[in-house]
């Protein structure tokens, strides 16, 4: 190799390094929530919860008797901390309209 394309191929792969460091970096998309379902039955109660990211976001309660209607448990939102906050969450809830 002469002098002439030595020089050539350094300056050609200078170029190259210095176009892929300024060449935004694609970012990962983010990954999927991990979303867990657990569900707890006996002869009288079936208890389903939900839990997005390792945070309950829904418990619902449905009993076996004959007439009972099913009904959520208030889990709290915006991943408030339940155990300082005395104002609702933990009780229940029912749905009186439900098409």
């Amino acid at each position: 190799m002469t002098k002439n394309a030595r020089g050539r191929w350094l300056v050609c792969a200078a170029a190259i390094a210095a176009a892929a460091a300024a060449a935004p970096a694609q970012a990962a998309p983010p990954p999927e929530p991990a979303v867990q379902r657990t569900v707890i039955e006996d002869d009288g109660v079936r208890i389903e919860e939900l839990r997005v990211r390792g945070r309950v976001q829904r418990i619902v309660v449905q009993p076996k008797a004959q007439g009972a209607r099913a009904y959520e448990i208030d889990a709290g939102q915006n991943g408030r901390d339940l155990s300082q906050d005395r104002r609702g969450a933990g009780k229940s809830v029912w749905n009186v309209f439900s098409f």
